[in-house]
C-alpha cells in the first residue's frame, strides 16, 4: 500500500491572516519525499493555521504551495489527494471500523472489490484486523486513533497531515502510538507533516523540526540541530532551557564568553556575537548544572570553567528515581532548575557550576521573540525575518486572536476549520459536506 510518491512540496511565503491579524507570516519551508516534518510551538503560533492551510481547509491570503513544481493552493482539498488524520478522530459513531476506514474510498467510487482488500492491508497494518466488526464507542482510546489513521492511508495519499493526532490519549498510550504512527511512516513510505506542541513527541517523530512563534519561523533543523543548537532564546526556553539567565556580558574567551549573574562570572558559548556590556541571556539545561556542596572543589565537575559557581540556595526537591529535580534559588532571588544525584534537602547551600559548551548565550531579547542589535558585534548582520510581513491589501474574516483558525469565511467555503467534532449520525461526514459545497460553488 503506497501511494504516488511526492518529490517535493515547497510553501513559499504562505500567509495567512485574519482581518488585521496575521496567524501565519510568509512561511517558507520544502519538504522532500519521504520525510516527517513536525510544526512545533505553543498554542496560538500558528501550527494548526498552516496544516490547515496545506489541506485547503483555509484559503491563502499570500504566497504559494506547490507540489512537485506545480501550484496547489487552488485546488479544492479533495483534488489534492492528502490524507489527514484530526486531533480527535472525527469518526461516523454508527459505522463499524470496517465501514470507517472504508468511507473515503467509497466516496472516490473505488471498486468494491479493490476497497474490501485496502481496507484489508489497512487494518492489518494497524493491527484492528480483529475490531474491524466493532464501532468506535467500542473501542479504546488508542484504538479509535489507529483507526482514523487506518482511514487516511487506505487512501494512498501523496501526503498525510497529522494535527496533534496523539494528544487525547494518556501516556502510556502516547508512547505506544508514536511507535505505531514512525513505524508506518517507515514502512509505507509516507511524507508527513504533523502538528504538536509537544516537544519530546516532535524531537522522536520528525526527520526535521519547524519552530514556530505567533506566525513567524523561529528555526528549521533535524531534531539534533534544534535540541543542541537552538537559533535564539524562544527556541532555547520551548526546547528545554528552563534555566533563562539576563546577565552583562563582562568579557571575552574565543568563542567563549564570562556575564556576571547575580555578582559571579559565568562561562558560556556565545551563539548571537555579543560584544562587552551587552545585554545577553544565559540558557543552560537542568542537565547541564552541577552542584557542588560543602567543601567539594569545583575543579572536579565536568568541563569546569574556572569559575567558583553561582551560590544557591535549595528551595524545592522533587523525587525521581535516581535522581532529583530541584529548583534552587540565587542570590538575587531568581530560580535556577537542576538535576542531581545528591540528596540536597531545602535550605541547603550549593554552587552551581555548569561545562561552557552547555551554556548558551544570546542577545537579549526586546520582547518579539526575536534577538535585538544591542550589544551585537557591527560585523554581524540583522538576522533574517526581522522586519514585519506586509499587510493583506484586502480585508479578510476575523477570527480569535490566539492565531488558530475560528469561524469560518461565510464568502469561501474552503475557509472552514477542520472537523474537530464528532461525525454526524447521518453519515454524512464534514469533510463530504465541505467537498458538496465546494463543488456547489
Amino acid at each position: 500500500m503506497t501511494g504516488a510518491r511526492i518529490s517535493t512540496l515547497r510553501l513559499a511565503g504562505v500567509t495567512r491572516s485574519f482581518g488585521g491579524h496575521q496567524a501565519l507570516r510568509g512561511l517558507d519551508l520544502e519538504i522532500s519525499g519521504g520525510e516527517f516534518v513536525a510544526l512545533l510551538g505553543p498554542s496560538g503560533c500558528g501550527k494548526s493555521t498552516a496544516l490547515n492551510c496545506l489541506a485547503g481547509l483555509l484559503p491563502l491570503t499570500g504566497g504559494q504551495i506547490l507540489l512537485d513544481g506545480e501550484r496547489i493552493d487552488q485546488l479544492a482539498p479533495e483534488r489534492r489527494g492528502f490524507g489527514m488524520v484530526f486531533q480527535n478522530y472525527a469518526l461516523f459513531p454508527h459505522m463499524t471500523v470496517r465501514n470507517n476506514v472504508g468511507f473515503g474510498l467509497k466516496m472516490a467510487k473505488v471498486p468494491k472489490a479493490e476497497a474490501a482488500e485496502r481496507v484489508t492491508r489497512a487494518l492489518d497494518m494497524v493491527q484492528l484486523t480483529a475490531h474491524a466488526h466493532k464501532r468506535p464507542g467500542q473501542l479504546s482510546g488508542g484504538q479509535q486513533q489507529r483507526v482514523a489513521i487506518a482511514r487516511a492511508i487506505v487512501l494512498e495519499p501523496r501526503l498525510v497531515l497529522m494535527d496533534e493526532p496523539l494528544s487525547n490519549l494518556d501516556a502510556a498510550l502516547r508512547l505506544e502510538m508514536r511507535a505505531e504512527i514512525r513505524r508506518l511512516h517507515q514502512r509505507l513510505g509516507l511524507t508527513t507533516v504533523y502538528v504538536t506542541h509537544d516537544q519530546e513527541e516532535a524531537l522522536s517523530l520528525a526527520d526535521r523540526l519547524v519552530v514556530l512563534r505567533d506566525g513567524r519561523t523561529q528555526q528549521i533543523g533535524t531534531p539534533e540541530e534544534v535540541y543542541s543548537r537552538p537559533a535564539n532564546r524562544y527556541v532555547a526556553s520551548f526546547m528545554g532551557y528552563r534555566t533563562l539567565l539576563d546577565a552583562t556580558v563582562t568579557g571575552t574567551r574565543g568563542p567563549h564568553v564570562v556575564v556576571d549573574i547575580a555578582g559571579s562570572p559565568l562561562v558560556g558559548l556565545d551563539r548571537d556575537g555579543v560584544a562587552a556590556g551587552g545585554r545577553v541571556t544565559a540558557a543552560i539545561r537542568p542537565e547541564d548544572l552541577d552542584a557542588v556542596t560543602g567543601d567539594e572543589s569545583p575543579e572536579g565537575t565536568s568541563g569546569h570553567s574556572g569559575a567558583p559557581g553561582l551560590p544557591a540556595t535549595v528551595e524545592v526537591v522533587e523525587y525521581h528515581g535516581r535522581e532529583l529535580a530541584v529548583q534552587a534559588r540565587l542570590t538575587d532571588g531568581r530560580r535556577v532548575h537542576f538535576r542531581t544525584r545528591k540528596r540536597l534537602a531545602p535550605d541547603e547551600s550549593v554552587r552551581l557550576v555548569a561545562p561552557p559548551d552547555r551554556v548558551l548565550v544570546f542577545a537579549a531579547d526586546d520582547g518579539d521573540g526575536l534577538p535585538n542589535d544591542l550589544g551585537k558585534r557591527p560585523s554581524r548582520g540583522p538576522g533574517a525575518g526581522d522586519g514585519p510581513a506586509p499587510e493583506p491589501s484586502v480585508p479578510e474574516p476575523s477570527a480569535p486572536q490566539d492565531g488558530e483558525p475560528g469561524s469560518p469565511d461565510p464568502r469561501n467555503p474552503a475557509a472552514a476549520p477542520a472537523d474537530e467534532g464528532a461525525a454526524e449520525p447521518s453519515g454524512k461526514s464534514r469533510e463530504a459536506r465541505e467537498t458538496s459545497k465546494q463543488v456547489a460553488t
